[in-house]
């Protein structure tokens, strides 16, 4: 068939902003073409909407509609997809929920979104179940929960405790709230919205051409919003295949790779780092692979080269969950001669360096605090306006990252304000003693938090992952050619692993509270924030960098 370009197949029609559209587009105009591999289990567009409209009908039947929310506990699977575009034409909100969380935490989750039915997959049933009965156990009424799938919720729905009228789904009502993953702060629910999802789509369109021909790799879990709004979505709306994993295992992916023909992907760079490793890496065929995203943090120099090396055409990424999450984005042609830095805003997006101490706007080169503006931005935290007006200045949203920009106007990330920490008066970017530690050779990886030094005011607290045996003094010595001495780290500390979230980004605040027992610091069993009252506005974001 014919490629269709993506920027073609959204300027289709009059439902452009509506999601639930797409589907049927693609639906009537490619029903045959494969719109996921699930394991090997082929769906096609036909089949995809068809199951996705018997439920929507269902669903509505039973009372679900417009205004209300329909939360899941699932891994990635065809059947979460379906419950997804379902939503999507009734105008549901999609709440997915994280299966990495405990039962606890998952309750709270739930009582905080309020939905008006719970999809669980068979694997989370326990899970689920005892999530439900920590709601109960404390007093609160749980929600109708039902089975995800075919035996399940799509052959028979639960009646809706409080029936929702009928209409059709607009721009402006929410598509998906997605819980942040905020290491200091209790999560919070981004809301949004079809428009918000069409303009980050039809940005990453012109940014990352795609065509009906594409097959995507997602492997990111859909608890997150990149799994949905950073090219799946894109690729079910122009007609693409997009091949499911549940997790992330180097070896598989690669096997997926080559076997599946796949043309673009998205991940971190320590998935990365780990696929480029596999010792038969050099023998498999990469050549397929045209558009690779990289997400979470910066490309290294050495991950740049080896991709090179490899022929495969990484670009970088930076967005945020309540940005849609692209912000900015550098291409392949750009890595060599911005090593480190993640580029220019995609289309659509506008970006501003402001004063974190005035509030005020910088022209030319600059460093400060990175705003965001723009159609793709949230609509809001769910039910916390306090936390969604603090975040939002103006129209513009406040990323609460620390970023340079050079005359060409390409970014760089400094760091989080809220990691920055005030040694004897002087501010200290863990970032930049984290680099300069890892320039020893044995130190594959560092981690370094403030935390309180009754001299200095703040000290920095080193976490180092170790190749070989090294001792803390060496690595003092090490960092003592590279660094001033006020950003040194009072303490340095190897350890096997850093603690990691969900997508690989190292757990600063579990660090910060080592750091604090270690010293024993009182009340270190909770978290310690350095931050002063203006640092402590912005985005409460999971840095999807």
């Amino acid at each position: 068939m014919e490629a269709q370009t993506a920027g073609s197949a959204m300027s289709e029609g009059s439902h452009a902003y509506t999601v639930g559209h797409w589907l049927r587009d693609r639906a009537q105009l490619a029903g045959s073409n494969i719109a996921i591999d699930d394991r090997g289990v082929l769906t096609s567009y036909a089949t995809l909407n068809e199951r996705a409209e018997a439920l929507a009908e269902r669903l509505s039947r039973a009372g679900y509609g417009a205004g209300g929310r329909i939360a899941t506990i699932s891994g990635n699977s065809t059947d979460h997809v379906v419950a997804f575009f379902a939503c999507a034409q009734l105008g549901i909100a999609f709440v997915p929920l994280s299966w990495r969380l405990t039962a606890s935490e998952l309750g709270e989750l739930i009582r905080r979104s309020e939905p008006d039915l719970l999809l669980v997959e068979d694997e989370y049933a326990s899970l689920g179940g005892q999530a439900l009965r920590a709601l109960t156990d404390g007093g609160i009424g749980a929600p109708t929960s039902a089975e995800l799938g075919l035996m399940g919720v799509e052959r028979e729905v639960p009646n809706a405790a409080v029936t929702r009228l009928r209409r059709q789904a607009t721009g402006d009502d929410p598509l998906l709230v997605i819980y942040t993953s905020g290491s200091e702060a209790a999560p919070k629910g981004v809301i949004l919205t079809h428009s918000s999802c069409f303009w980050t789509n039809f940005a990453l369109s012109q940014a990352m051409p795609m065509t009906a021909d594409d097959v995507v790799l997602s492997m990111l879990p859909q608890y997150h919003v990149a799994a949905w709004n950073v090219q799946p979505l894109l690729a079910w709306c122009i007609g693409a295949t997009v091949v499911l994993e549940r997790s992330f295992q180097p070896g598989r992916v690669l096997q997926l790779i080559c076997e599946r023909g796949v043309t673009t992907i998205m991940g971190v760079p320590t998935q990365y780092r780990m696929l480029f490793d596999q010792p038969n890496v050099r023998d498999s065929k990469l050549s397929s692979l045209r558009r690779v995203l990289v997400g979470g943090s910066s490309i290294s120099e050495q991950l740049a080269s080896d991709a090179a090396a490899l022929g495969v055409p990484l670009t970088q990424g930076y967005g945020l969950t309540e940005a849609g999450p692209n912000v900015l984005h550098l291409q392949p042609s750009g890595l060599k001669e911005h090593p480190g830095a993640v580029g220019m805003p995609y289309p659509s997006v506008e970006t501003q360096i402001v004063d974190p101490e005035t509030q005020l706007p910088l022209a030319g080169p600059a460093t400060g605090e990175l705003w965001v503006r723009g159609p793709s931005l949230f609509a809001g935290y769910l039910d916390d306006p306090e936390a969604t007006e603090r975040a939002m200045h103006d129209g513009w949203l406040r990323t609460g990252d620390l970023v340079t920009r050079d005359a060409g106007g390409v970014h760089r990330v400094v760091d989080r304000l809220k990691n920055i920490y005030v040694s004897g008066g002087e501010n200290v970017a863990p970032a930049e003693v984290e680099a300069a530690l890892m320039t020893h050779s044995l130190v594959s990886n560092a981690a370094v938090v403030g935390v309180p030094d009754p001299v200095w005011g703040e000290r920095g607290y080193a976490f180092v992952e170790a190749a070989a045996p090294v001792s803390p003094d060496e690595l003092l010595a090490h960092a003592r050619l590279r660094l001033a001495a006020f950003k040194l780290p009072s303490h340095v500390e190897v350890v096997e692993e850093l603690p990691r979230s969900t997508i690989e980004k190292i757990d600063r605040g579990e660090l910060r509270r080592r750091a604090l027992k270690a010293l024993e610091v009182p009340g270190s069993t909770e978290s310690h924030d350095t931050r002063g009252a203006s640092e402590m506005k912005g985005a409460d974001h999971d840095a999807n960098r």
